[in-house]
C-alpha cells in the first residue's frame, strides 16, 4: 500500500503496519480438550522492507510467553513484549537495536484458553450413543479470529505459508489443511502429528480439528483422496456428500482450466459450528446438517442444501483461497462467485432439481431487502474488520450472485468463463480487489463490464422497468424500486446500466435480444409481434412492469413462459401489492391462473402472501381467508395426492409438501389435518413408510398447528434423539408451530436453554414470526437480553431479530421494538437490523391497506373459484 493509498483508505488505520511481511509460518500448538486451554510455538518466516526496531503482531486473549527475532545473519535478538496501547488485539516486539531489512524470523511462544464463542479455537460437544458425554476442540478464524489461536499477522492480504503440527491428547486425532506427514510418540498417549505445508494462503483458511474423530475412506478425485471426517456414530451418513463432493471437484477444475490447489480435501462435520460452512484450503468444516445425511431419510431440498454447501464450499477453493480479497470490503466478491459456481455445480450434478428455477425465490429474497431504504451496496469501503461482518448476508450472497447471474447471462457463458479464467490465471496466489475481476471479464468480452457492474455493485437498490408498446416498438423506463417512501435518507441508487434480455411469444418464441438500458429510457424495436417478454429467461436482478394490455397478453400465454419468467410475472406482481402499486385483485388475477402449475417456485409467492393474510387478518377474518386458501389449493393437492408416483417429475414432491403445509395450516384442512396426524403418528411408531421423506417437514408443520402437549412432547423427543442431523433440526424448529400459548413458552425454553447455541436463534426467530407467540416472545427476549447475548454467537443476532418483521399487528408494539433495538446496538450486523425493522414498517403499512379490503377480495375469490363458477 502507497502512502497515497493508506492517506485515503479507510481500512488504513485498522491494518498492521507493512514494514513487515510473513512467509512462511511453522505452528505448533497443543490444546488440552478437557481442560478447555493450549500452549504453542510460532515461527514466522518475514521480510523487513526496510529497517525495524518494533514489530507489530494480532494477538488476541494470548499470553506470549517468550519472544525473540532472528536475523539473516543468525543473530538471535530476545524482544520485549507488551500490549498495543492503541489495539487491544495486537501484541508488540521492541527490539533491543535495529534489525536491517531483508529476511527474519520471528519465534514466539504462548498460552491460551478456548473461546467462549463459537470462533478462535474452541470447543463442540455432544452426547455419544452411550449416552456419554463427549468434545473436540476445532478452530474457526474467518473474518479475524486466527489471533485467538496463535500470534499472526491476520490479515487478507498477508500471505504466507503454513506447516501445522498439533499434540494430540490420548484417544483422540487431528486433521488440518495439509496431509499428514510423520507421527510422533510423546509419551502418555499424546501423539505429534505433522501436517504438509500449504500454499501460501491468508490466515483466516488455517484449520485444526481436534477430537475422537473419524474418517471416510478416501475417494481418489484425479489424484486428491476426498475424505469425510465426522464424529463416530455418523459414518452411514458420508456417501451423499462424498459423490457431491467428487462431482464437484472434476466440475471445477474443469471449470476454471486451473487444478484443485490442494494436496487433499477433507470435509469435516461437527456438532457446533456458527456458520453453514468454512472453506479452509484442505479442511473445510460443516454443521453437520450440511454435510452428514441418510437420502433415504431425507428430502429432496435437504439434499440439495447439502449439494450446495459441499459445492459452494469447494467453488472457494479457487475463488477465496487460491485467488484472495485483499481487504474484507471484497469478501462478497468471495461468496458471491462461489454462490454462482454453486448453482452451476449443482446444477450440473442433478439438472432434474433445475437449481437456476428454485434460485429464483432466493434471489426474490435478496431483492425483498434490497426495496428497503436500508439496504446498502453490495460493496462498500470497510474500516475495521468487523464491519464486514455485516456482508454476510444475503445481500452479498443472493444479490451479489444474482447480479453475476444476470451478467453471465447477458454476456453468454463461454465469453463470461473466459474472463473468469483469465482472472484466476492472472492473480493466482496473490490478492485481488473488484475491479481486478470486471477487467478480466472485459479483456476477454469487450464488453463495458466494469462500467455495467459498478452500477450494481457499489449502489443499493435495483431498478424497476417499465414496459409500454405502439406498434412495433417498445419503450423501457427505469426508475428505482422501493417499498415504502424514504423517512430519511435512502441507500437505493438511482441509475443502473441495466442489461436486458427480450423475446417475443411468437412462435417457439425462442428469439432473443440484448438492450442495455443506461439512461431513464429508451425506445427499441420489438423483438416480433407477439407480447414482448421483457428480462426473457427471467434472471435479470430488477422487477418489471407491464401495461396492461402486455399483462393480459403474458397471463393468456403463461405456457408459452419459461418457468422463471412466470415464477417472476408473479413474484413482480406481489412485490407490487406490498409496495402499494398494486391492489388486491391484481395479485389475485395471477394467483388464480396458476391453478394446475406443477412447479413449486409459482407457488411461493402465492403460498408467502396466503401466510401473510392469515397473519394480519383479526380472528373474525382468519376463517375467510382459510376458505379461499382451501378454494385456491384442493383441486391441485387432490390431484398430486399424498403418495410419491412411479415417473413423478423430482420435484413435484417438493409441490407436494408445499400445497399441503399450505393446505393444512393456512386452509385448516380438517382432511389434511386428520391425515397428517394418522401418518405422522404411524411414524413414530416406527412405520418408516407412513411418511415419505419429502413429505415430513411439511406433515411437521400441519401436525403442529393441529397438536397439543402430546404432540409437542414427542417433537422434543424426536429433537433429542433423532435418526439424522436435518431430523433434530426438522423437530426443533417446529416446535415453534404450535399455537398453544403454554408451549410457545416451552418452546422459548428450550431454544434459551437446550438448543445449540447456533440453532437456538433460528428458533426464536419463528417464534417471533408467529401470529401465536411473537408478542409474548418479544416479551421474553426483550427482558433476557443480556443473557442471550452472553449465551448465543454474534453473528447469529440479526438472523433471530429477522423475526420482528412480522411483529406487524401493533402500531405500538412496531415502536416497542425500535426502541429497544436503538437502545441495544448490536457490534456488528447492526444494518442488518435496521432493515428489519424497515420490513417490519413495511408490514405495518400493507396490513392497514388489506383492513377491511381483505375480507372482500378473497370472498370474490372463493366464489369465483367454486365449481361451476363461470359456466353459464
Amino acid at each position: 500500500m502507497t502512502a497515497g493509498e493508506h492517506a485515503t483508505d479507510p481500512s488504513a488505520r485498522h491494518r498492521l503496519p507493512y514494514d513487515v511481511s510473513p512467509r512462511r509460518y511453522e505452528l505448533r500448538l497443543a490444546p488440552d480438550v478437557d481442560a478447555g486451554t493450549f500452549d504453542g510455538e510460532v515461527r514466522i518466516e518475514a521480510h523487513a522492507e526496510r529497517p525495524v526496531q518494533r514489530i507489530v503482531l494480532h494477538a488476541l486473549d494470548l499470553t506470549v510467553t517468550a519472544a525473540r527475532v532472528v536475523t539473516s545473519g543468525s543473530e538471535a535478538l530476545d524482544a520485549e513484549t507488551a500490549p498495543d496501547p492503541d489495539h487491544a488485539d495486537r501484541v508488540v516486539l521492541e527490539l533491543p537495536q535495529p534489525v536491517e531489512a531483508g529476511d527474519l524470523r520471528i519465534d514466539m511462544s504462548f498460552r491460551g484458553s478456548f473461546s467462549e464463542q463459537l470462533c478462535g479455537l474452541y470447543r463442540s460437544t455432544w452426547v455419544d450413543d452411550a449416552g456419554r458425554s463427549r468434545a473436540l476442540a476445532l478452530t474457526q478464524f474467518e473474518a479475524t479470529d486466527a489471533r485467538r489461536a496463535f500470534p499472526c499477522f491476520d490479515e487478507p492480504d498477508r500471505k504466507a505459508s503454513f506447516a501445522v503440527t498439533v499434540d494430540v491428547p490420548a484417544g483422540m486425532d487431528a486433521v488440518s489443511n495439509g496431509p499428514e506427514v510423520s507421527r510422533q510418540d510423546l509419551g502418555g498417549g499424546r501423539t505429534r502429528v505433522r501436517f504438509a505445508e500449504t500454499i501460501p494462503m491468508s490466515t483466516y483458511l488455517v484449520a485444526l480439528v481436534v477430537g475422537p474423530i473419524e474418517c471416510s475412506d478416501p475417494v481418489d478425485v484425479d489424484g486428491v483422496p476426498v475424505r469425510v471426517v465426522h464424529v463416530p456414530g455418523r459414518a452411514g451418513l458420508t456417501s451423499f456428500a462424498l459423490e457431491v463432493a467428487a462431482h464437484a471437484l472434476r466440475y471445477y477444475a474443469e471449470w476454471f482450466g486451473l487444478p484443485y490447489p490442494g494436496e487433499k480435501l477433507d470435509l469435516v462435520a461437527v456438532p457446533d459450528f456458527a456458520f453453514g460452512a468454512m472453506e479452509n484450503l484442505g479442511c473445510v468444516v460443516f454443521r453437520e446438517t450440511t454435510l452428514l445425511v441418510d437420502p433415504g431419510r431425507s428430502s429432496r431440498l435437504e439434499l440439495e442444501r447439502v449439494a450446495d454447501v459441499v459445492s459452494h464450499e469447494i467453488a472457494h477453493m479457487w475463488f477465496g483461497d487460491l485467488v484472495t480479497m485483499k481487504w474484507w470490503n471484497g469478501i462478497w466478491l468471495n461468496e458471491a462467485f462461489a454462490t454462482l459456481m454453486e448453482l452451476f455445480g449443482v446444477d450440473h450434478f442433478r439438472a432434474d432439481w433445475e437449481r437456476w428455477v428454485s434460485f429464483g425465490s432466493e434471489r426474490d429474497a435478496a431483492m425483498a431487502t434490497d426495496a428497503l431504504h436500508t439496504t446498502r451496496p453490495v460493496e462498500y469501503p470497510v474500516g475495521p474488520p468487523e464491519e464486514a461482518q455485516g456482508m454476510f448476508d444475503v445481500l452479498t450472497y443472493q444479490k451479489g450472485g444474482g447480479v453475476l447471474r444476470m451478467l453471465e447471462r447477458y454476456l453468454g457463458e463461454d465469453r463470461f468463463r473466459a474472463g473468469i479464467r483469465r482472472y484466476l490465471a492472472d492473480h493466482r496466489l496473490s490478492n485481488t480487489d473488484t475491479a481486478d475481476l470486471w477487467d478480466a471479464i472485459e479483456a476477454a468480452t469487450g464488453e463495458p463490464v466494469r462500467r455495467i457492474m459498478d452500477s450494481w455493485i457499489l449502489h443499493g437498490g435495483f431498478p424497476l422497468v417499465s414496459v409500454s408498446r405502439r406498434d412495433d416498438e417498445l419503450t423501457l423506463h427505469q426508475e428505482p424500486f422501493s417499498y415504502a417512501t424514504a423517512r430519511g435518507e435512502s441507500a437505493i441508487g438511482h441509475r443502473w446500466s441495466v442489461p436486458i434480455l427480450l423475446r417475443s411469444l411468437d412462435g417457439a418464441g425462442t428469439t432473443a435480444s440484448r438492450v442495455l438500458l443506461e439512461e431513464d429510457a429508451v425506445t427499441v424495436p420489438a423483438p416480433g409481434p407477439g407480447a414482448a417478454v421483457v428480462n426473457a429467461g427471467g434472471s435479470g436482478f430488477y422487477r418489471v412492469r407491464y401495461d396492461d394490455d402486455s399483462r393480459r397478453r403474458l397471463l393468456g400465454a403463461l405456457d408459452q413462459l419459461d418457468t422463471l419468467e412466470r415464477y417472476n410475472l408473479v413474484s413482480d406482481t406481489w412485490a407490487a401489492v406490498v409496495a402499494g402499486r398494486v391492489g388486491l385483485d391484481g395479485f389475485l388475477e395471477v394467483a388464480e391462473a396458476l391453478r394446475g402449475e406443477d412447479q413449486p417456485e409459482l407457488w411461493r409467492p402465492v403460498t408467502g402472501a396466503l401466510g401473510f393474510f392469515d397473519h394480519v387478518a383479526g380472528d373474525g377474518d382468519r376463517p375467510v381467508v382459510a376458505g379461499y386458501a382451501r378454494a385456491l389449493l384442493a383441486d391441485t393437492v387432490e390431484a398430486l395426492g399424498w403418495d410419491r408416483r412411479s415417473g413423478d417429475p423430482e420435484r413435484i414432491a417438493t409441490l407436494r409438501a408445499d400445497l399441503l403445509r399450505a393446505l393444512g395450516t393456512v386452509g385448516a384442512d380438517p382432511e389434511v389435518r386428520r391425515t397428517a396426524m394418522a401418518r405422522h403418528a404411524a411414524f413414530l411408531a416406527g412405520d418408516d413408510t407412513a411418511l415419505d421423506p419429502d413429505l415430513a417437514p411439511a406433515v411437521a408443520a400441519v401436525v403442529a398447528r393441529a397438536g397439543g402437549p402430546a404432540e409437542f412432547d414427542a417433537f422434543l423427543a424426536r429433537h433429542r434423539k433423532p435418526a439424522t442431523p436435518q431430523e433434530g433440526v426438522r423437530y426443533l424448529m417446529a416446535l415453534a408451530g404450535f399455537e398453544d400459548p403454554a408451549l410457545g413458552e416451552r418452546a422459548y425454553a428450550v431454544a434459551t436453554t437446550e438448543a445449540r447455541t447456533q440453532d437456538g436463534p433460528f428458533l426464536l426467530q419463528l417464534l417471533l414470526s408467529s401470529r401465536a407467540h411473537g408478542p409474548a416472545t418479544w416479551t421474553r427476549l426483550a427482558a433476557d437480553w443480556e443473557s442471550l447475548v452472553g449465551r448465543f454467537p454474534p453473528n447469529v443476532f440479526t438472523r433471530m431479530l429477522e423475526g420482528v418483521k412480522l411483529l406487524c399487528r401493533d402500531p405500538g408494539l412496531v415502536d416497542e421494538v425500535g426502541r429497544f433495538v436503538a437502545a441495544h446496538p448490536l457490534p456488528t450486523g447492526q444494518r442488518t437490523v435496521e432493515q428489519s425493522l424497515e420490513r417490519q414498517r413495511v408490514n405495518l403499512a400493507l396490513a392497514g391497506r388489506l383492513d377491511g379490503a381483505l375480507v372482500p377480495a378473497l370472498s370474490a375469490g372463493a366464489d369465483r373459484l367454486a365449481p361451476g363458477a363461470g359456466s353459464a
